[in-house]
């Protein structure tokens, strides 16, 4: 469960982006422009080092405590990257490097970097070891999801600012690990916004004199819409959990398990949202598309259902039929 001070954080972050990231800076996102008013209002509330030890400068909480927040992140679709920055910061802090000021992003040196042409650092990773570039370092190769978000490739033309290698409990596959529970808990957060749209839409639009939400076929899809949302917000806090418990890469299998979850469920939840919506949800005027497009995006990075399934799969199979002990000892481990 997350801590009062992080569930106010949360709530202080849902105020800052109701007011500075409505679907009109979507849309100048999706042309192009960098939402600097959003990313001030964002910044302002001072969350890049929430997963920073006090000591190092930064909140002190958990990945638990941040979880509530990264959903908040998705609820808005919010064009910046604060997320990044978060899990960034976190990265370098537990590789003993001094977190930067503004906006951060990271990942695999060979991938698509989140952001990477609007961050003013970037964390590359290549395996364990971790590499701080100053945007003067790094040139883009633009390239973007089909939510419109930068995923740009980076091409080094300078050196890092610092360098270093990860401890065994963040592992060598921490950039992986860490996009997978990030963009778990944003797709929960982004199926609670559609949902929402959802059942507005369904309680106002008219068919043969009556809402469309009394007719039991859509009641039923939508009860299925709100089951599969649950499900991926308890995923998703269950991953973070077990990060928290055990550290980063001994929770890969409840990350795993989060993911493949929690893609299902977007899939699921996504298609629901538009047959409520019908032809009207992937208008340009409308904004669910700004969240089915990013559900259907983040299901992808940090390793899709596929990815993740084929991985606990042949985990599963080398326990010898000790399948059952061995996923209820871990959940023994991480409930309070």
């Amino acid at each position: 469960m997350a801590s009062e001070i992080a569930t106010e954080l949360a709530e202080q972050a849902d105020r800052a982006l109701t007011d500075a990231a409505d679907v009109a800076v979507l849309r100048s996102l999706e042309a192009g422009a960098w939402p600097a008013t959003t990313w001030d209002a964002m910044a302002a509330l001072g969350l890049n080092g929430a997963l920073v030890s006090e000591d190092a400068g930064g909140v002190g909480l958990g990945f638990s405590d941040v979880a509530p927040l990264l959903e908040v992140l998705g609820r808005h679709a919010a064009p910046v990257p604060l997320a990044e920055s978060i899990f960034g910061n976190a990265l370098l802090a537990a590789a003993s490097i001094t977190p930067p000021e503004g906006a951060l992003s990271f990942g695999s040196r060979n991938g698509a970097i989140p952001w990477g042409r609007h961050a003013g650092h970037v964390a590359l990773l290549d395996g364990a070891r971790i590499a701080l570039y100053p945007a003067a370092a790094l040139a883009w190769e633009g390239g973007g999801n089909i939510g419109h978000e930068a995923r740009d490739r980076a091409r080094i033309i300078g050196a890092p600012i610092a360098e270093a290698v990860l401890p065994n409990s963040w592992g060598a596959e921490a950039g992986l690990l860490c996009t997978a529970l990030m963009r778990s808990a944003q797709i929960a957060g982004a199926m609670q916004a559609a949902l929402a749209l959802a059942v507005d839409h369904a309680n106002t639009r008219k068919q043969f004199g009556r809402p469309i939400g009394r007719f039991q076929a859509v009641q039923q899809q939508l009860a299925v819409f709100a089951a599969e949302t649950s499900a991926a917000s308890v995923a998703a806090a269950a991953a973070a959990r077990a990060v928290d418990r055990r550290g980063l890469a001994a929770a890969a299998f409840e990350i795993g398990c989060a993911k493949i979850t929690v893609g299902e469920a977007a899939t699921r939840g996504a298609g629901i949202a538009h047959q409520v919506f019908a032809a009207m949800g992937i208008t340009e005027e409308h904004q669910l598309h700004h969240f089915t497009r990013r559900l259907w995006s983040w299901r992808e990075e940090g390793g899709s259902e596929a990815f993740w399934a084929k991985r606990i799969g042949q985990e599963a199979q080398a326990l010898s039929g000790a399948l059952w002990p061995f996923i209820t000892a871990r959940e023994e481990e991480i409930i309070p």
